[in-house]
């Protein structure tokens, strides 16, 4: 597996998929044809048929103005290619428009790009974890008695504890940042902004009550400043951006944990995510949503297990519970933006990660389906679910006319 860097990307929202990836291929293409003048670029599949209400034009578009190079968008929504369902073509043209180069990549979720036949991604990041289930390193944990974190800590550089403060860093701000911001937020929808509301309301309730109001309002402002396009960090992706945040946040501020046992549980949440990244897909427009708010939702579970002190055993059953019960949830995007339901889907999800970690600590970690199991039918439901159900805005809710 790769670096669990590729897990946790600084960037703008609302996309991972659609808006990080577009824009790192644009500047990888610039980067290799530097006497292209005009580019064309084909978006196929579920990249084309959300790309307008993702920023796929904008963030396309600002890339080659910077490299001042004319721009052609096509869309072509009704063609999958096989390899993934967010493709897209890039075609280079020189100064006296003759070809110079083209390229086909595919944007596979996270902010992550690959290509079907090696061309500019050759140097791609190398594999550094040589164990690529939970089990097998649940079971490495146990034998030498370390916990997830300190797997992390044998694989990864030793600058990976500076890369995960910056990501809490940004994470805080994002929420602080959505919990001060109150106007629309963009789009056909005209969505207004709930964060704010819900933090001072749960304020004035009962502890219990409060604290569920208060992981909804932190979970609400990094979602929105996402759909805002604002800079968020992935985890595992732009849509799914506001769960672990949400838990985190909550938890350190009412139990005052250190940050140094935040970054800890960020590496154990990172792995969970990394290898469902290596083992099935954390795009929605592959798997659905459930490998996006799933993923994210086993991700915070596993964080809060082991703030709370939970077992490797106990923390991956947590994660488990966060994942098996988001099984077969779609990716319906209303108006192809990440808004509704994307928005509220975090919020539930972040109080759904905080039941998970609470029914696994009742428990000594021991349960029927493991974590592995659950990520092989998760890849399989995605598989099996009819593409309008995967980010196209053809199924589901996105059927809605809220217009």
């Amino acid at each position: 597996m790769e670096s669990i860097k590729e897990i946790y990307k600084i960037g703008h929202g609302p996309s991972s998929s659609h808006t990080m990836g577009p824009g790192k291929a644009a500047e990888i293409f610039c980067s290799h044809v530097p006497q292209c003048l005009r580019v064309k670029v084909t978006l196929y599949g579920s990249l084309a048929a959300t790309g307008r209400g993702h920023l796929t034009d904008k963030a396309l578009e600002t890339i080659f103005k910077k490299n001042h190079i004319q721009t052609e968008i096509v869309w072509d929504p009704k063609t999958f290619l096989p390899f993934h369902p967010n493709g897209m073509k890039f075609e280079g043209f020189d100064a006296e428009n003759h070809p110079v180069d083209d390229w086909t990549v595919f944007s596979v979720g996270g902010g992550s790009l690959k290509e079907e036949h090696h061309k500019f991604l050759e140097t791609q990041h190398s594999n550094i974890y040589e164990l690529t289930t939970i089990s097998d390193i649940m079971k490495h944990c146990e034998k030498y008695g370390k916990n997830y974190w300190e797997y992390v800590q044998e694989c990864e550089d030793n600058d990976i504890w500076d890369y995960l403060s910056e990501v809490w860093h940004q994470m805080k701000e994002s929420i602080q940042s959505g919990l001060c911001a109150e106007e629309v937020l963009p789009g056909s929808l005209h969505l207004k902004r709930k964060a704010a509301t819900f933090y001072i309301k749960s304020m004035g309730l009962k502890a219990s009550l409060e604290s569920q109001g208060l992981t909804f309002a932190y979970a609400l402002a990094v979602s929105e400043e996402n759909a805002a396009g604002h800079v968020i960090v992935t985890a595992p992706t732009c849509g799914s951006c506001g769960v672990l945040p949400a838990v985190l946040y909550h938890v350190q501020k009412i139990r005052g944990f250190m940050d140094t046992r935040i970054l800890r549980a960020l590496a154990t949440a990172a792995l969970f995510g990394n290898v469902v990244k290596e083992n099935a897909s954390i795009s929605g427009a592959e798997v659905g949503c459930q490998g996006e708010v799933g993923v994210a939702c086993a991700m915070a579970a596993a964080a809060s297990n082991q703030l709370f002190g939970g077992s490797p055993a106990q923390i991956e059953y947590a994660a488990e519970m966060g994942l098996e019960h988001h099984l077969g949830m779609t990716c319906d995007p209303v108006c192809g933006l990440v808004q509704i339901p994307c928005i509220e889907r975090n919020a539930y999800a972040a109080l759904r990660a905080l039941d998970a970690n609470l029914y696994a600590s009742f428990t000594d970690g021991r349960h029927s389906v493991s974590f592995d199991r659950v990520v092989a039918v998760m890849k399989q439901t995605g598989h099996d679910l009819p593409s309008l159900y995967k980010e196209t805005s053809e199924g589901g809710l996105a059927k809605l006319n809220l217009t």
